[in-house]
Parts: C-alpha cells; sequence; structure tokens
C-alpha cells in the first residue's frame, strides 16, 4: 500500500515538474552558438544579464519572466540568454548603465535593438516584445556608436577640465553629501578628488569629502558589519542590503585613505567594520575572496525585517546566499582594500590576509606572462580588469612592504594588458576574439590604467609605462567621453596625477633593521593618497627607479623629496612626517 501511494506521488510531481518546466523559459549561455540558432530560426536573441545578489533581478526572474504572455512571446519569437554579470565582466562593463537586470535585445546578426534598465512589469515587457517583433528598427543611444576618432594627445582640454570641474561641485548634494540623486552611494571617484583637494587645501572639496563619507556610514551593517551597495528614498537610510565585493574594498580603501588625509579615527572604524565583515562572511578556507552576498533572503523579496534583527535573530531564520565564486578581480580589488587599511592602521593580520590573497591568486588564476583569468576556466577572456585588478593589488603590495617580488608582478602584469587589451587609444576591455561584440574601451577601467600605469612609472623610472598611461588618457580626454558622464571625477584624477610627481618617501636601512622597520612603518601614514613609498636596503642592490642618489649614514634613515628637492635625513618617523607636510607646502 504504501509503495503503490509512493508511485502516485511521484508520477505526480514528475506531471508538476513536466508542466513547469514546459511553462518556463529555456535559458542559454552567451555564444556566437546563439545567433547562429536565431539567424536559421528567424528569432531574435534577448539577453538577461543579472546579478546573483540582486534584488530587482529576483523579481523580474519571479514576475516578470513567468508571466504567461512574456513566456510565450519568447518561446515564439526569441532565443532567451541569461548571464550573471560578475562571471562575464567584458559583457558588465558594456552594459553597465544599463543593469542590473540589463535588458538588451539583439537582432540575428547581432546589431542592439533595444537595451532596457532594471526591472521592466510583466506587462510592458510583453508589451516591449510585441513592438520589437513589430518593428526591430534599433533604437539610437547615445552610447549606440562609440567615438570614431580620439584625441591625438594625453592632455586634457583646459575647457573639458573647466567642465568636468564644475561637474564634481554642481554634482554634489551639499545638504545630505553623495550625488545628487535618489541613490545614495558613495561613488569612490568624486570622494577620493575631494580628498585630493581637501589636502592641498580647498576647504570646500573637504566639506565635500566628510559629507559623503558621514553619509555613507549609514550603510555599514550595523550587526555583522560590511557596507550596502546603496540607499533609495535620496537619503541614506533606506539601504539594498547586497554586499559586493568592489563596494566593501572601495569603502574600506576609501575610508583608510580618509582616515589618514583627514585624522579622523571614525573612518579608521569603519574600514575596521568592513575588514571583520569580510573576513568572516566572504574569507574562503584557502585564503581567496568572494564575489557577494545576497541582498535577500527570500529572492524577490525586500528584507528590511530580517536586516533589523540581532546576529542570533538573523541566524535563526538563514542566511543570504554568499556567492560562492573565486574570481581574480574580486580578490586584486580587496588585495588594495587591504593595503590601504593595513598602511592607515598597520594592523600585521591585514596585510598577512593581502599577501594570502595575492599568492592565491598567482597559483590558482595566473596566465603567462603575467595575466589573469577570471575564473577556474572562462567562457570567454582574458578579460582587462582581472590583470588590472592584479596589477593595481600587487603594486599596492609593494608599497605597503617594500618587497620587490610585487613590483615584479605588477610590471609583468602591466606588460600583459599592454600586449593584449591595448586599442587605437585606451585599452579594450577584453582581448579581440572575432566574435559577435568587438571589444570597446571602457571609461572605468582606463581611469585605473592610465593611474596604474603612471605611478608603475614613478616606481621604475619606465618611459614606456608612461607612454602606456598617455595611451589610456588619449580614450579618457577625448571629449565625447570626457563628458558623457553627469560627473567624472577620475579623469580629474587621472590627469592631475599625470601632471604632477607623487610625495617620495624613501627609508634607507637593512629590513631587519627595527630602526629602518618603524621608519617604513610610519611611512604609510603619510596622508597623500598619491604617494610613492619605498624601502632600500643597499643589499638588494640599486632602486628600481634610482633618480635619488642618498648618502651613506651609520644608521637608518628617511628622506621625504619633491620634484625639485629631497629633505634632510629623518631619524624617527615623526621627523619623517613633519618634514613631508612642510615639503608638501
Amino acid at each position: 500500500m504504501h509503495r503503490r501511494a509512493d508511485r502516485i506521488l511521484c508520477i505526480i510531481l514528475t506531471l508538476i515538474s513536466t508542466v513547469c518546466a514546459a511553462e518556463s523559459i529555456a535559458w542559454q549561455p552567451w555564444s556566437e552558438a546563439v545567433f547562429a540558432q536565431a539567424k536559421q530560426e528567424g528569432r531574435f536573441v534577448l539577453l538577461d544579464l543579472e546579478a546573483l545578489w540582486c534584488h530587482w533581478c529576483h523579481v523580474m526572474d519571479e514576475q516578470t519572466y513567468h508571466d504567461d504572455a512574456v513566456m510565450k512571446l519568447i518561446r515564439e519569437r526569441y532565443i532567451a540568454v541569461r548571464v550573471d554579470q560578475d562571471a562575464r565582466p567584458d559583457l558588465s562593463r558594456r552594459y553597465e548603465d544599463y543593469g542590473w537586470p540589463a535588458t538588451i535585445v539583439f537582432a540575428p546578426d547581432g546589431k542592439e535593438i533595444v537595451k532596457r534598465s532594471g526591472y521592466v512589469p510583466a506587462q510592458r515587457f510583453a508589451a516591449l516584445l510585441a513592438a520589437i517583433v513589430k518593428d526591430p528598427t534599433p533604437v539610437k543611444y547615445r552610447d549606440s556608436e562609440p567615438p570614431k576618432q580620439f584625441s591625438n594627445s594625453p592632455l586634457l582640454p583646459d575647457d573639458v577640465r573647466r567642465t568636468l570641474k564644475k561637474g564634481f561641485v554642481d554634482s554634489h548634494d551639499f545638504k545630505l553629501g553623495g550625488l545628487r540623486q535618489q541613490q545614495k552611494f558613495m561613488d569612490r571617484d568624486s570622494v577620493e578628488y575631494a580628498l585630493m583637494l581637501a589636502r592641498n587645501g580647498d576647504q570646500q572639496a573637504r566639506k565635500m569629502a566628510a559629507q559623503t563619507l558621514a553619509g555613507s556610514l549609514n550603510l555599514i551593517d550595523p550587526v555583522w558589519g560590511g557596507v550596502y551597495q546603496y540607499s533609495t528614498d535620496g537619503d541614506w537610510k533606506h539601504p539594498h542590503y547586497e554586499k559586493i565585493m568592489f563596494v566593501q574594498a572601495e569603502h574600506m580603501r576609501l575610508y583608510s585613505l580618509a582616515a589618514l588625509a583627514l585624522d579622523d579615527r571614525r573612518y579608521l572604524d569603519a574600514a575596521k567594520k568592513i575588514y571583520d565583515y569580510t573576513s568572516g562572511f566572504l574569507l574562503a578556507p584557502d585564503g581567496a575572496f568572494y564575489v557577494s552576498q545576497d541582498a535577500d533572503l527570500v529572492r524577490g523579496r525586500h528584507s528590511e525585517d530580517y536586516f533589523a534583527l540581532s546576529d542570533a535573530g538573523r541566524r535563526g531564520r538563514g542566511m543570504p546566499a554568499i556567492d560562492t565564486h573565486l574570481y581574480a578581480r574580486e580578490n586584486g580589488w580587496m588585495i588594495q582594500g587591504l593595503a590601504a587599511y593595513f598602511a592607515a592602521g598597520g594592523d600585521a593580520e591585514v596585510l598577512r590576509r593581502a599577501v594570502t590573497a595575492a599568492r592565491w591568486a598567482l597559483a590558482e588564476r595566473a596566465l603567462a606572462p603575467g595575466g589573469f583569468r577570471h575564473d577556474e576556466t572562462d567562457a570567454a577572456g582574458p578579460y582587462l580588469e582581472d590583470t588590472l585588478a592584479m596589477g593595481r593589488g600587487f603594486l599596492a603590495l609593494y608599497q605597503v612592504t617594500g618587497e620587490r617580488e610585487w613590483l615584479r608582478h605588477a610590471e609583468n602584469a602591466e606588460h600583459f594588458i599592454h600586449a593584449r587589451f591595448a586599442g587605437a587609444a585606451g585599452y579594450d576591455t577584453a582581448a579581440a576574439t572575432g566574435g559577435m561584440l568587438a571589444p570597446r574601451p571602457q571609461t572605468d577601467e582606463n581611469i585605473m590604467m592610465a593611474r596604474f600605469a603612471n605611478l608603475l612609472a614613478r616606481y621604475t623610472g619606465s618611459n614606456e609605462y608612461r607612454a602606456h598611461a598617455d595611451l589610456a588618457m588619449r580614450f579618457l580626454v577625448t571629449r565625447e567621453v570626457a563628458l558623457k558622464r553627469r560627473s567624472e571625477a577620475g579623469i580629474l584624477i587621472a590627469d592631475a596625477e599625470l601632471a604632477s610627481s607623487p610625495a617620495h618617501l624613501t627609508v634607507v636601512g637593512a629590513k631587519s633593521d627595527p630602526a629602518a622597520q618603524a621608519l617604513f612603518a610610519k611611512a604609510q601614514g603619510h596622508p597623500q593618497g598619491y604617494k610613492r613609498v619605498e624601502w632600500w636596503d643597499r643589499a638588494e642592490g640599486l632602486m628600481p627607479n634610482p633618480d635619488v642618489q642618498y648618502p651613506q649614514l651609520p644608521r637608518a634613515a628617511a628622506y621625504v623629496c619633491t620634484q625639485n628637492r629631497c629633505s634632510l635625513p629623518a631619524f624617527t618617523g615623526e621627523e619623517l612626517l613633519a618634514m613631508a607636510q612642510r615639503l608638501s607646502k
């Protein structure tokens, strides 16, 4: 009797499963074969770029993509493609202005027809799909055609610089901090540029940085630590609860910079809360870092009540999903954040975490010669951002350790980037593979590349790296690129850094000497974000960039150099930072 009941239950479950499968969308991965199938069958290609941590992606999946009219239209006239944007940096960067979720509809030949940003309700989405079938004429967007002519000079035109500076101020919310928009978040470039100006005595910029940094403190989870991505409703009090590695790493880095630049302990405490969260929730057993934690406990349902609970209350109800992929890019970001936090706080455990993540990436994600793949295996790639993030992470490690191994890895990464991703102007987001979508340069990546190659040139004295920084700048200073977005402080940072020398602090002494160790540790506390900190142990031979001749003294000493002069030797950390302060003025 029990066996018969079991068989009946099994048949019922099988029928339910079959019906659900028949009514659901047959999602396919992104590939060239999809477009070949589309041509053969006369269908359109629908790309759903989602994020595993994204609340509105979950809502669209459960409501829009399970609507009968939508499913019918897709089954009859579309090939549905779904991609986790974190897994494909090339597609993510290309369509980030439309996400997440991002919806892109293509003709069979790969031409974009329509792009939509965010959640689209079912009725409106069905109407959109039907309208495309009726009239597939491509919609023209501002970014449909990239610039055909790029600047021949890496220099930012004066009028464009003035426009960008005006936009930097005009886009700031002087009441609440952050950008003047409904979503409140820490725009990393705006805050870093404000800190740069504040360091040079700009009181308005200091206020702008402090407002945004203070506002963003509201996005830190008071129970677990870590920082939420953004807040809605035009204030800092309505967070979306996803915790993404890029946001964790950049907030840690910027709060560490701000703790030094503004001499405010609150920001170092904020960096620690982010560090504690990432170490407790996003740290893999092998020392690498995971990608993100979901905004929702239950997919598609807002989680205000859950995140209002205590630690025990939350754990009693379950845990929002953690994306346990291990990507080189995310680990490169985290290494940079950890290095900045170590420089500001001096906790040796923080540095050990950064070094462990770097060694993991070298062992598990490295490509010869000097590059990095994204995942264990990549559907496409390599992608610019993985090697760029790791290269910047290596250079950050060199700055806080003085160990030349990390400088060598940074140089190897830079060579790989230029060999694989250099374009006519700027660096493309992925290597050209002859696929349906030709790679393009992207603004944020070229800002990071210009800054990375320029600082590497300062550390090594290599004109080659400076030429690569100039190549990235030629893309960035092109008028259509520089003025595309409402605020583009990152271009102003790159422009300022390429036009000036970094704060240059050098410790001369054996690395086994406690006095030299103390001087080097103190040098990390220089409040300038744009700095070159080095440790010359004569036993290692010449400096990588021997542009300054330091005297031989019987004990460890440190020096501060500007563009045209160097200080007297300092023998204590306090003397070193005091001299750096005087010379910077």
